[in-house]
């Protein structure tokens, strides 16, 4: 790279929501920004988690001066402890925003390893060629900042997450005249996100959901269990507000939803009256319509408090008739079914459930800018140069349409995909390349060694099970001691198969005789063999593909 050329690089969060990842490089620094995770869909067998490809950065990694996180949510800030473990660079992030980070930094005993500096809308942050200073932005997290880069180039500027909410709960205001001055000084590139582009007018404000929730408290007769993003402080804290003008307890279920409430109350930003929390063993011991229950599972994640309540599957804590549950969250694209599924499970236990999209209930609205804000940020940033990001490819389309019709000439708008570069020289900007950029898989204590071989053969097993053949093998006398045995798992059930089995035995001696006779000892061979006759043969009887695994035991 020459030192007179800029490049822009997407590492996530680009045709996906989730994971987001970008990276700026003037000559020998470069600045990431974000650093998320995004969780799997159904597909993805036996996945935890999954985080960006940082193959670049590592290749570069005496280049990096740091990562700046805009805020706390998970897709920007999941991914972190992974990265660190790669690369040891300092982190630059919000109040809140380094308290959610600290949480998981411990949880992965690389706190005390990690050069954490705090920043707030103020701060300028220096380095050879790269000057960066912040803007405040609002969202459904406190501590939100867009980044301005002042490069040798010109102006670029990452908007993080945003709406513009004019009567914030927490009232952290957008910083409209500062975003003003930004453009009217000229921005050559925008890099502004496309959650909600496919939306016409304005988010709702958030104050619109307080009052429901609190309508919907007063109504409840017994019990209420509200669950919504723990991350949500806002929310959080118009929940207490509820509980408290209907005198109610409020216990916390779900480790996430705990960590962040401890967080947010240290740093000031969350106010919960004296005695308001209860642990959840106490709640059977109070009088149902004087308890709320705050707990995580919106997402209808299986191992979430929520979805173990609606399975009676929680220690202590049961959803009983006439309990209330609120849905404070709207499902995020592929977690459709999930949500569904705990919805009908506790309809069936008896309870009220309030759920559905923030228009239909009034108990949910979205932290991400609809059309008419998109275009607001676009004519307040003038920019010369457009990249939608954070959002599927639809999104970033629209987004694009948008960015057109307020006077941003067609040709200078670029719709990435992960791993692709924006290369500006002489502040002319072309997208030609790309490197090595995708989804790197966390399974347990693995990280990236599930590759697709791998998930191809968990997705074999979960369809049509698999088929294990034990044969043993005389050395010297090249001839079968004992076998073949046939072990079904998840395939068929042995009791009452065992005609197929006993069949699938005999064409196992066949095969192997009739190779052992033409000299062929080669394992390697007499298993291909048996799996390729015994796939045939199965596939026929039964319209199956199970996974054949021979066992060859030589004595």
């Amino acid at each position: 790279m020459t030192s007179e050329k800029l490049s822009i690089f997407a590492l996530g969060g680009l045709n996906e929501i989730g994971k987001n990842m970008y990276a700026l490089q003037y000559d020998n620094e470069i600045v990431v920004i974000d650093c998320g995770s995004k969780f799997p869909d159904e597909s993805l067998l036996g996945i935890d988690l999954i985080i960006p490809d940082i193959a670049y950065l590592q290749e570069n990694k005496d280049k990096i001066k740091g990562l700046v996180v805009t805020h706390g949510h998970e897709d920007h800030i999941g991914g972190i402890p992974y990265l660190l473990k790669q690369l040891n660079i300092p982190i630059y992030a919000t109040r809140l925003t380094l308290g959610l980070i600290e949480i998981k930094l411990n949880e992965h005993n690389l706190l005390a390893d990690t050069k954490l500096i705090r920043i707030d809308s103020e701060s300028i942050i220096e380095f050879d060629f790269l000057k960066l200073s912040f803007f405040k932005t609002n969202h459904s997290i406190p501590d939100c900042l867009g980044v301005v880069f002042n490069t040798p180039e010109g102006t670029v500027v990452h908007t993080g997450d945003f709406k513009f909410d004019l009567t914030p709960v927490n009232n952290q205001h957008t910083d409209i005249h500062k975003m003003a001055k930004i453009g009217s000084e000229g921005v050559l590139l925008l890099l502004s996100e496309s959650t909600n582009a496919e939306r016409p007018g304005f988010t709702p404000s958030e104050q619109i959901v307080g009052e429901h929730i609190e309508d919907a408290f007063i109504k409840a007769h017994r019990k209420i269990f509200i669950s919504t993003f723990a991350s949500n402080v806002n929310r959080v804290q118009q929940i207490v507000n509820a509980a408290k003008i209907t005198n109610r307890k409020l216990a916390l279920l779900g480790r996430s939803m705990v960590n962040v409430v401890s967080v947010a109350i240290d740093q000031g930003y969350l106010q919960i009256p004296d005695g308001m929390l209860i642990e959840a063993h106490e709640i059977n011991q109070l009088p149902p319509e004087r308890v709320a229950i705050l707990c995580t599972g919106s997402q209808g994640e299986p191992m979430a408090a929520l979805a173990r309540l609606s399975n009676s599957s929680y220690r202590n804590v049961e959803v009983l008739p006439e309990d209330t549950v609120i849905f404070s969250a709207s499902p995020i694209p592929g977690n459709e079914r999930n949500v569904s599924r705990i919805i009908d499970n506790l309809f069936n236990l008896g309870a009220t459930v309030i759920y559905g999209s923030g228009s239909s209930t009034g108990m949910h609205v979205s932290g991400h800018a609809y059309q008419e804000e998109l275009k607001l940020m676009l004519t307040l940033m003038k920019p010369k140069y457009f990249i939608p990001i954070h959002g599927e490819y639809r999104m970033l389309h629209h987004h694009c349409l948008l960015a057109e019709s307020v006077g941003v000439t067609a040709d200078n708008m670029f719709v990435m995909k992960n791993g692709d570069i924006v290369d500006i020289s002489n502040q002319t900007a072309v997208q030609t390349r790309s490197i090595q950029a995708g989804n790197v898989y966390v399974d347990g204590l693995g990280i990236g060694d599930i590759g697709n071989i791998v998930l191809r053969d968990r997705k074999q097993l979960s369809e049509d099970g698999m088929l294990v053949i034990v044969i043993t093998l005389s050395k010297t006398e090249a001839k079968i001691i004992s076998g073949p045995d046939a072990i079904s798992r998840g395939f068929v059930y042995a009791r009452d198969s065992e005609t197929l089995l006993r069949e699938v035995n005999q064409l196992t001696k066949t095969t192997v005789n009739s190779l052992l006779t033409k000299k062929n000892h080669q394992w390697n061979a007499i298993k291909k063999e048996i799996k390729e006759k015994l796939g045939h043969f199965l596939f026929v009887q039964t319209k199956r593909r199970p996974m054949i695994l021979p066992i060859i035991i030589e004595v």
